[in-house]
């Protein structure tokens, strides 16, 4: 089994919580990320009749490529700052990373 080195690490948070997001996550040792801006599909009434919850069309999505063992402290740095203990407010999830081009290496990975 092959040792995955890096993690993309995405939260799909409401508009305007990506900025808090952010900065947590570089307290925890991210060094940048990028934002995109997105909308959600899902009807609202339909959210809220099933879930109990509102729904925010507007979205941004955050994606910080990190080195694997950093993804866990980033992750809940984010989840903390942006509020994901409350439901409606976002998720976050992460996929190894198999492979990376076109980045100069993480600072702990220079020789």
């Amino acid at each position: 089994m092959m040792k995955v080195k890096y993690e993309a690490i995405f939260f799909i948070l409401n508009k305007g919580h990506v900025d808090e997001a952010m900065a947590a996550a570089r307290e925890a040792g991210a060094t940048g990320g990028t934002v995109i801006t997105a909308r959600g599909a899902a009807a609202p009434e339909e959210v809220l009749k099933t879930l109990g919850i509102a729904v925010q069309h507007e979205k941004e999505i955050l994606l910080i490529l990190s080195p694997a063992e950093k993804r866990s402290g980033i992750m809940s740095a984010i989840s903390k700052a942006a509020g994901l203990n409350k439901p409606g407010c976002g998720i976050g999830f992460s996929l190894p990373v198999e492979d990376v081009t076109g980045i100069t290496p993480f600072p702990q990975e220079k020789k």
